[in-house]
């Protein structure tokens, strides 16, 4: 990657975080709104009992940054942390300040807000970590039940505390803005939850298969093929990679093969190497 697209995507990064922080500074948190996962969690303690967000999101994440750290590769659990730390230090220190006293208007800006900021800090190749890590550690002790199921499960127990303790209207304004906000990850993203399975054909297959391996860390499958009207043979490469993934592989399939065609779909579950788990097989060190 050269120098200015690395800094454009640290650009984005930044204003995707900024973004994150002003959907809860701005509009979540003065409204009682507290949208699920670990920072919906820090929000509740914060409006029960005053504890810092940003200092309470970060004491839940660090641990589990500790324990998925191996599986996440160097380069990303870096940026993944960094990005998790600003992003605890902006909902500390940006002013909590009510934009709107319409909790149905905080819902829609600040859902929006959170979609598009979370969809920049993923396109910059880090996340902020929080139920994705859970739901990996709970995975590794019930590998029979599927990630999503585990991810919906802490999602729900989130929603659930903020039903007890902040009521139920408080919640369904949360819930709204859940979905809205991962609508707009997934119409930014192509999604992030579920894997990405392409199919390319490419006059420079070689290429993009060695690029992807190294650059992406996945296997790329190359299939024969034969095209029906030129009767000429050309091989199908067939890579499914994570949700995370897709606009940097894209970006690298256009950057060796402009001409390259391609066919993006969603694979529901994934299961073998390098998927379904972010923690390390067990016997490898970390229980």
């Amino acid at each position: 990657m050269s120098k200015r697209a690395a800094m454009k995507e640290l650009a984005l990064g930044l204003l995707g975080l900024l973004l994150m922080g002003c959907a809860y500074t701005f509009f979540f948190m003065p409204n009682q709104i507290a949208p699920g996962g670990v920072t919906g969690l820090a929000t509740i303690l914060h409006l029960l009992l005053g504890f810092p967000v940003g200092l309470t999101a970060a004491l839940i994440n660090i641990p589990l940054f500790v324990v998925g750290w191996r599986s996440m590769g160097r380069g990303f659990a870096i940026r993944s942390l960094v990005a998790m730390l600003l992003l605890s230090v902006l909902l500390d220190s940006l002013p909590k300040i009510a934009l709107t006293q319409d909790r149905l208007l905080a819902v829609g800006l600040g859902g929006g807000l959170l979609g598009v900021g979370l969809s920049l800090v993923v396109r910059a190749n880090a996340t902020t970590g929080g139920s994705d890590l859970a739901a990996a550690m709970l995975a590794r002790l019930f590998p029979g039940v599927g990630f999503g199921n585990l991810l919906f499960f802490i999602e729900a127990c989130v929603v659930g505390f903020s039903a007890l303790t902040l009521g139920p209207e408080a919640t369904l304004y949360a819930v709204v803005s859940i979905l809205l906000s991962s609508k707009i990850v997934d119409a930014a993203q192509s999604g992030l939850r579920e894997g990405r399975l392409f199919f390319i054909i490419s006059e420079r297959p070689d290429e993009i298969s060695r690029a992807v391996m190294e650059e992406l860390h996945h296997g790329v499958t190359l299939i024969d093929g034969r095209g029906a009207y030129s009767g000429a043979s050309k091989p199908l490469l067939f890579c499914v990679v994570e949700r995370a993934q897709v606009y940097p592989l894209r970006r690298l399939v256009a950057g060796i093969d402009p001409q390259a065609f391609i066919v993006l779909t969603s694979a529901n579950e994934i299961l073998g190497e390098g998927f379904r788990h972010i923690l390390p097989p067990k016997g490898s060190g970390m229980q």
